[in-house]
């Protein structure tokens, strides 16, 4: 590590102001005000990724989806508009891209994932053109929408790599959103929807398949599991995967929906907090760091086997601010994480297959069946996704406001 200078010293930093750095900046400076808090990210905007499915879809338009940055930090904490370059947890600091140093109290990572794009030999040449789309990526979704609209025959391909990724169930709700336009346009029966999957099954869930399946049958989609794509011909159109017996197969494509494969962040992998795999140790029930008592970490960087969604994070952000405060002094108990995920399966414009669930696969649905039944397509969970979360994200999870989401205390 390089000499560096401590520039300044905080309480609590916070690395990543994504979805989950805000809203446990923001819990913990309504249950402690005067705590001093950086949050540090380079980014200028911020952006509410589960929308980019819907824009990819036709249902959002792409600019509702994000907003400059400075709007979103809480107004107590401090941002540090820098880069993150590494961590040196025996001395509490961290250490930033022009090779200053911030030191802590108490750290709390939030550092998100890494998309892989050159993961996928080709795919970053022909991205954005030659019929290669992806709603991961805020210009993308666009042309996804722009891709689907044009489409009246030919072969349409959608693809998921191997676990993690971030919202799981993505690649497919590109899939059936995209399914359902061709469907409500009187084309579907002209187009070859093929879904190939690394998975060995549709959703990791059992208990949500059976109705997934049935959209399955409608579009008439081809599932091939256990295969990963490895390489795009944009200019050829011929997409190669890979199958679980080693073979390699091709497929031409008039169109294909890519889900980029995903790590932990370099910064973080390489750093003392990482585990085998690069992501961040934490206990899954506390946050906390299974080696370094004074950091936690949630969302998408951490080692926990829970589903790496926006909901996930609003469920952790207040186990991490009281847990943080209870190692402070400042709280009389700690709280557990549940594993608590949701991934709203949007199978056609207008229902959602509302998936919620915890660790080891375990059902945990908000509202009883007879307002939502998750296993069955519904229109009150379109409702839910397309008006009412996009307004709890910006107005309740990023302001700390812990609406169903109070954390679950342990006495």
């Amino acid at each position: 590590m390089k000499n560096s200078t401590v520039s300044r010293h905080f309480d609590v930093a916070v690395v990543g102001a994504g979805a989950g750095g805000i809203a446990v900046c923001a819990s913990l400076l309504n249950r402690e005000p005067r705590m001093t808090i950086a949050l540090i990210d380079p980014a200028t905007m911020h952006y509410y990724q589960p929308g980019w499915t819907m824009v990819g879809g036709g249902i959002f338009n792409p600019e509702s989806t994000g907003r400059p940055m400075a709007s979103v930090i809480p107004p107590r904490a401090t941002w540090i508009q820098q880069s993150v370059s590494g961590f040196d947890p025996d001395n509490n600091r961290v250490v930033l891209d022009d090779d200053s140093e911030i030191a802590y109290d108490r750290l709390v990572v939030s550092a998100g994932l890494t998309l892989n794009w050159s993961g996928i030999d080709g795919l970053e040449e022909t991205l954005g053109r030659n019929g290669v789309t992806s709603n991961y990526r805020y210009d993308m979704a666009p042309y996804t929408w722009q891709l689907v609209q044009g489409m009246k025959t030919g072969k349409a391909l959608f693809t998921q790599p191997p676990m993690p990724i971030k919202c799981a169930g993505a690649p497919q709700k590109a899939m059936y959103l995209s399914s359902d336009h061709w469907t409500r346009t009187g084309v579907i029966n002209t187009i070859d929807v093929q879904f190939y999957t690394a998975t060995p099954g549709l959703f990791g869930v059992q208990a949500y398949v059976p109705a997934l399946m049935k959209y399955i049958e409608r579009y008439g989609a081809t599932l091939n599991f256990q295969h990963t794509l490895t390489r795009i011909d944009g200019e050829r159109k011929i997409a190669t995967f890979s199958t679980a017996s080693g073979e390699t197969i091709e497929s031409d494509f008039d169109m294909i929906h890519v889900c980029p494969p995903q790590c932990a962040p370099a910064f973080v992998a390489q750093s003392p907090l990482s585990d085998d795999a690069g992501w961040v140790d934490v206990d899954q029930n506390t946050l906390q760091h299974k080696h370094y008592d004074n950091i936690w970490a949630l969302g998408d960087c951490i080692s926990a086997p829970n589903a790496k969604t926006a909901a996930a994070a609003r469920a952790q952000a207040p186990v991490v601010a009281l847990n943080l405060l209870q190692h402070a002094g400042k709280a009389p108990n700690i709280a557990h994480y549940d594993g608590y995920g949701s991934c709203p399966l949007t199978v056609e414009r207008g229902k959602i297959v509302l998936a919620e669930f915890g660790y080891g696969g375990k059902l945990l649905p908000s509202f009883p069946k007879w307002i939502i039944n998750g296993e069955e397509p519904s229109r009150l969970a379109w409702l839910l996704k397309s008006r009412a979360l996009p307004w709890i994200y910006w107005n309740a999870m990023l302001k700390g406001r812990e609406w169903m989401a109070a954390p679950v205390q342990q006495v």
